[in-house]
């Protein structure tokens, strides 16, 4: 499988670009510093080290547990994931908490990418973000723009790097939950972005009157700083001053608007083809 830029497969010899899966028993009982994460599916998770967190190293374990369900492992930059599922625990639940959750921290902890909570979507040909406050209509304008053709490079987690002055969005995987539904990847999607493209823009919706006008306006300074912080989507406790400079690279490098949209279902169409011709007249990077 395709997942986040890296190839992941299972039982096979690791390589650069490729994690393996293995399914083994793994011990916890060494790992002394924790991470307790809240609000993830009604389910108890953490995170645990030998190691303290404040300073990641090469070879560190990493062992990510959701409480009678599964745990898996993997040292820092060995490409090696090792699992154990829970008695009862089918391989739907285990696909889902290993690429919603577990590989993109995984990722995190090597410092490979930083993480936006966003939509975001393929536009004239280049990777366009739609970010929101809870509820703020960003699943349901991605979900939209799919169902008109637009290649998806991701539903919920955007992966970003920086290359040649550049931010860039990474895919990472095809599946889209345009509903609210636990543990659950969602719907297939076939239109999925098959490489990293430079970010045009990062759209910040702003909830509005069902009647209101839509406006797009160019957000800048502090404000825009703002936005991708309150976007992050993995804030843990680790590689401050790096990521520190990657959410500030994003918020120098990336173009940012509000727009306005109607808090109306029947003003999609009107939504969607006003952020099209918006990014039709924008300058394309």
């Amino acid at each position: 499988m395709y997942l986040f830029g890296y190839h992941l497969e299972i039982n096979k010899k690791q390589s650069p670009n490729r994690y393996t899966l293995v399914e083994e028993q793994t011990s916890t009982n060494k790992l002394n510093y924790k991470i307790e994460l809240h609000n993830n599916q009604l389910r108890e998770v953490f995170i645990q080290s030998e190691k303290p967190f404040s300073r990641i190293e090469s070879n560190q374990i990493i062992s990510f547990t959701v409480r009678d369900v599964v745990t898996f492992s993997s040292k820092i930059n060995s490409n090696l994931i090792t699992y154990s599922k829970a008695d009862g625990t089918t391989d739907k639940l285990v696909d889902y908490w290993l690429k919603h959750t577990y590989f993109p921290i995984l990722l995190t902890f090597e410092n490979k990418y930083y993480f936006l909570h966003a939509g975001a979507v393929e536009i004239e040909d280049t990777s366009v973000l739609f970010v929101a406050n809870s509820f703020g209509g960003k699943s349901t304008l991605t979900d939209f723009f799919i169902k008109k053709g637009h290649t998806m490079i991701s539903d919920d987690k955007v992966a970003t790097f920086e290359k040649d002055n550049m931010i860039f969005s990474v895919p990472s995987y095809p599946y889209h939950r345009p509903y609210r539904k636990m543990e659950d990847l969602g719907l297939f999607v076939e239109n999925f972005a098959e490489e990293s493209k430079p970010i045009n823009c990062i759209l910040n919706l702003i909830k509005s009157d069902p009647l209101c006008e839509i406006k797009v306006s160019q957000t800048l300074g502090i404000d825009k700083f703002k936005i991708i912080r309150y976007s992050t989507e993995i804030d843990l406790p680790i590689h401050k001053k790096q990521r520190f400079k990657a959410l500030t690279n994003i918020a120098n490098k990336v173009d940012i608007y509000d727009i306005t949209i109607p808090w109306d279902l029947n003003r999609l169409e009107e939504v969607y083809q006003a952020i099209v011709k918006f990014i039709k007249n924008k300058k394309v990077i």
